[in-house]
């Protein structure tokens, strides 16, 4: 008899209940000797995660994400103890009754995105220092075996699908139409590839207040992780970090390493760029949490969200 139920699609995935994921949860942690624990799942995220006890965290994943553990135990053991901020300790990996799993250490505090209205000034001002900070260091860090094989094609992929993303995503035509020129302008040379995190947001950033400020307690979910250049992570710097604070985004850049020479229109048209090239881009759904540009054009655009 199966513990977990089957989820061979992603539709299928979505489908399930927390109710039927529970009983392999359950029968897993008898499996890894942790019975006297209780699991908790979390509200949010796209993948199964439970709060085993207060110090541990389970992540599961159903067989259509199976390739997915081996880059998020990779990634963890590559940046344990690299980073100026925490990230979890691999603790276990492995698979059970056809799912995979990953269990690690538990990182304290609370969301940079439940945090964010509570900051001041002067506290965001520090959060973009060591934020910074830490994506450099993140970038610097040896990767694990991590696709994709040839990041070039890679984007000459991304860009041959770009205008279809972005008009199944529902975006107006009247930016559709821009999409073709404005790629074929941008000139993204010939950057060393890096380890990426992808998704570098508030939602995946955990921080604490502390007597002298808030402090960056954590960064977390790395299954989507890869290698390639390493303005692509400044996609979600931007936009689901800064969310548009020029000011904010600028000391985080300055922080990485950056000279404020080279953050000019054409840096700023490259994040846009790699912005309608990301795996995950919505355009449609960024004009709604953005600030709106002063002309609808992706020059503007451009300038607007990543310029400083």
């Amino acid at each position: 008899m199966p513990f977990f139920p089957e989820a061979g699609t992603e539709e299928q995935f979505e489908a399930l209940a927390d109710e039927q994921v529970r009983p392999g949860v359950a029968a897993l942690l008898d499996e890894l000797g942790l019975t006297d624990r209780e699991a908790e799942r979390f509200g949010s995220g796209s993948l199964p995660v439970y709060a085993v006890g207060g110090d541990l965290v389970l992540k599961l994943f159903p067989p259509v994400y199976l390739n997915e553990v081996g880059t998020e135990a990779g990634v963890l053991r590559a940046l344990h103890g690299r980073l100026p901020i925490p990230t979890a300790r691999l603790d276990r990996t492995g698979e059970f009754d056809g799912w995979g799993y990953v269990l690690m250490s538990r990182l304290p505090g609370e969301t940079l995105s439940s945090a964010w209205p509570q900051l001041t000034q002067s506290d965001k001002e520090s959060l973009a220092q060591n934020l910074g900070e830490a994506l450099a260091a993140l970038h610097r860090t040896p990767a694990p075996d991590l696709g994709p094989a040839d990041w070039s094609a890679f984007l000459e992929t991304q860009r041959a699908n770009a205008v279809q993303r972005q008009e199944k995503a529902g975006l107006a035509g009247e930016w559709l139409a821009q999409i073709p020129g404005f790629l074929a302008e941008v000139e993204f040379g010939t950057p060393e590839p890096v380890l990426l995190h992808t998704e570098f947001m508030r939602d995946h950033l955990l921080v604490s207040r502390e007597a002298d400020g808030w402090a960056v307690t954590g960064l977390f979910d790395f299954e989507p992780a890869m290698r390639g250049a390493p303005e692509y992570d400044l996609v979600g710097a931007g936009i689901f970090v800064a969310g548009g604070d020029r000011a904010f985004f600028r000391r985080l850049l300055l922080a990485y390493g950056y000279t404020a020479e080279q953050l000019d229109a054409e840096f700023a048209r490259r994040c846009l760029a790699y912005t309608l090239l990301h795996v995950y881009s919505n355009l449609p759904w960024y004009l709604k949490v953005m600030p709106e540009p002063e002309q609808p054009t992706l020059d503007a655009l451009a300038q607007r969200w990543f310029g400083t």
